[in-house]
Formats: structure tokens, C-alpha cells, sequence
């Protein structure tokens, strides 16, 4: 749920009205009278498409946004799917992408895919840890001694630390591997081993914004090379690793999904956009020669109750930046720049604009107030 009862009486405390999709937070376990308490109105999907700002977890389906104007905010992923924003620009939608928060220290309380990586990465190993045909911690029993699971984990941003840290409580014996190096220390600040390979010549391997790189078709075939014998020494792999508007890198062949044991368990976390393993496939359960490859897309709502919690922490946040003194103002600001993605029927992202082939429309070098860059 975009906002919870909580939430809905932080903003109605900031000046606005706040209008709640009649059963909205039901999958959460939230009732509507609790959004009454908070002071919201209930009503049905024609009025909230009538709202000023309309908020949403994902994205809205067509013909929701009914009011002049209006401004969306949601997680839609315009980089990836551009022919979103088309849409949003085509319906002169004002929209907002919250995966599009910059990693500015001001705009940290605004992370919404730090707070649902830190769920996904979680819930990645509970599944895992089900699906295993043993446990993960070591025990010494009078029936002899269990070894630990053994878990790799590919990708160290915050849902593959999360990731190590949730396997590391149920007492599994962990590594963790990142293309960028800074993120070695944060793999043994985990408790986990960081593997180490060396990707000769590869250059660069994150972006100013501390997200990894795409490496080159060589350096990626060398890495998957170098990984394999960790991949195939694991019960239990977890792969996080994502471009922002790139397809997953793959990390994990078919190949070396045949050189793990029978009864390992592969848990993808980047299906949405290909995969990093080569036979996953998106909310599917492949079994390959004894090997299950999961790759579920709604991890972070199997615990909707937090996730709601730290998406509406988050979304609260943004919108008291978007609506200072109670309403939208939409000025030239750092944040609000580089998560506008529609504005007066066009493309204003350059990133999203480059992805549609748009990027020398003279709208693309728009500032938010309106003047060119």
C-alpha cells in the first residue's frame, strides 16, 4: 500500500485532503476504518482518479488519472519501460518516478528501493531456506553432525546485504560477491566472505550514483567463468544485480546451473528485467536436473505490512518535499528534477526522452519551471 494510516494523518497534519481507494489496504491487513481514524475519506476508483496528486505502489493502469493536470507519483520504472512515460505525457499527466530518487544525502529518507530491497533480500532466503531439503545452520545432534547450508549471494547493494545478513542469522555459511570493490568490505561488515576475482582491465565498474556499470560482452563472460566454481559449490544462490534501464546482467549460466547439486535452490531477484540467470524465468519455478530456479517479481509484498510501512515512510517524505506548505510546488530543485518524467504533454527526463529516441526535442532540455537548459 502507497500510504498507511499513519502516513494519510502526517499529510492531512501537512494541510491536504487525503481521498483512500475504497479497500485499498486490504492485502496489507488495513481496514478502512483505520484510514477514517487518520482522517481520510473513503471513496471509489472514480474519485481518486479525480485527486490532484494520486499516488500508487506501481504504476496505474489507463484511464485512471481523470483530473487537469493532475501529478502522479508511483514506482514505474520509465527507463526500462519508457512507453510508460509516453503514456503518462500523452494523458498530460505530471508524473513522478520514485525509482528515480537521486543518491543525494538529502533525498536518503526518500529511498523507496533501498526500503524494498531490504524486504526482497529478506524474503529471497525465507524462501530459499523453505525450498532447501536441509537446514542452514550446523548442528551437532545425537544423530550425528549437520553441516551448515552454504550461500552465495551475487550483488551486495542493499537486498543482496540483506540478503547476507538474513542468511547469516539462520546460521548458513556465506559469500557474497560484487563487481564494484568498495562493496567487498560491506560483504565482510556482513559477516560473510567476499570473493574475490580479478576482471582484468574492466575498467570502472559503478556509476556516479554508486550503482554497477554494464562490463563489457569479454569482462562478463570472464567474470561468469571465474564465479562458476562458487556457483557450483553452493546450496543455496542468491543473485540481486541490477543496471537502472538495463537488462540484468547475466551472471549464471545454464551450465552453471548444471554443475550445482541436485537439491541446490537458485533464487533471482532480477527477473522483471531478464534475469541473471540464463533458464529463469519471471514467477516460474524451473526445475533443472534437480536444481530449483525461482524467480518471483512480488517478494516485497509477501510482507505487506512492512513494506507498506517503509514505502509510505518514504512517499510521506517525498511528498512533504513536493508540497512544502500543503500544496504542489513544482519548482527547480535537485530531487524533483531527477525524478520528473512527464510534464505538459511531454517527455522531460533525458534519460527516459534518450530511451524513446526523443532526445533532441527541444522539451527533453526543459527545466522544471519551464525554461530551457
Amino acid at each position: 500500500m502507497a500510504l498507511v494510516p499513519d502516513g494519510v494523518a502526517a499529510m492531512a497534519k501537512h494541510g491536504c485532503t487525503m481521498l483512500v481507494e475504497q479497500g485499498a489496504g486490504s492485502g496489507a491487513g488495513i481496514a478502512d476504518d483505520a484510514y477514517l481514524d487518520a482522517g481520510a475519506s473513503i471513496v471509489d476508483s472514480a474519485e481518486v482518479g479525480a485527486a490532484d496528486v494520486i499516488v500508487s505502489v506501481r504504476d496505474l493502469p489507463e484511464g485512471r488519472t481523470g483530473a487537469s493536470s493532475p501529478v502522479f507519483v508511483g514506482v514505474f520504472d520509465p527507463l526500462w519501460a519508457p512507453q510508460r512515460a509516453q503514456r503518462h505525457a500523452a494523458d498530460g499527466t505530471c508524473a513522478f518516478s520514485l525509482d528515480l530518487v537521486p543518491r543525494i544525502t538529502r533525498a536518503q529518507s526518500m529511498d523507496v528501493l533501498s526500503a524494498m530491497g531490504t524486504i526482497a533480500g529478506y524474503e529471497a532466503v525465507l524462501l530459499a531456506a523453505g525450498r532447501l531439503p536441509q537446514m542452514f545452520p550446523l548442528m551437532m545432534t545425537a544423530a550425528g553432525t549437520l553441516a551448515p547450508a552454504r550461500v552465495l549471494v551475487l550483488g551486495a547493494g542493499v537486498a543482496g546485504l540483506q540478503a547476507i545478513a538474513t542468511a547469516r542469522r539462520l546460521g548458513a555459511v556465506v559469500e557474497g560477491y560484487d563487481v564494484r570493490p568498495a562493496a567487498l568490505e560491506q560483504i565482510r561488515s556482513m559477516g560473510a566472505r567476499a570473493v574475490e576475482i580479478d576482471l582484468e582491465a574492466a575498467g570502472s565498474t559503478e556509476d556516479s550514483g554508486g550503482y554497477a556499470r554494464a562490463q563489457s560482452d569479454d569482462t562478463a563472460e570472464r567474470q561468469r567463468e571465474l564465479l562458476a566454481p562458487y556457483v557450483a559449490a553452493s546450496d543455496v544462490v542468491v543473485t540481486t544485480a541490477a543496471i537502472p534501464g538495463r537488462a540484468s546482467p547475466l551472471l549464471i549460466t545454464a551450465a552453471m546451473v548444471d554443475a550445482m547439486a541436485a537439491g541446490s535452490v537458485v533464487v533471482d531477484l532480477a527477473a522483471e528485467r531478464g534475469g541473471n540467470c540464463e533458464v529463469s524465468e519471471a514467477d516460474v519455478e524451473v526445475d533443472r536436473g534437480g536444481v530449483t530456479v525461482l524467480a518471483p517479481t512480488d517478494l516485497v509484498s509477501r510482507c505487506a505490512r512492512h513494506a507498506s510501512q517503509m514505502f509510505s515512510r518514504t512517499l510521506v517524505s517525498f511528498l512533504r518535499h513536493l508540497a512544502p506548505e500543503g500544496g504542489v510546488d513544482l519548482r527547480d530543485d535537485e530531487i524533483l528534477s531527477a525524478m520528473l518524467v512527464t510534464r505538459d504533454g511531454a517527455v522531460v527526463h533525458p534519460g527516459v526522452a534518450a530511451n524513446l529516441g526523443a532526445a533532441e526535442t527541444p522539451e527533453v532540455a526543459a527545466n522544471l519551471d519551464g525554461s530551457e537548459a
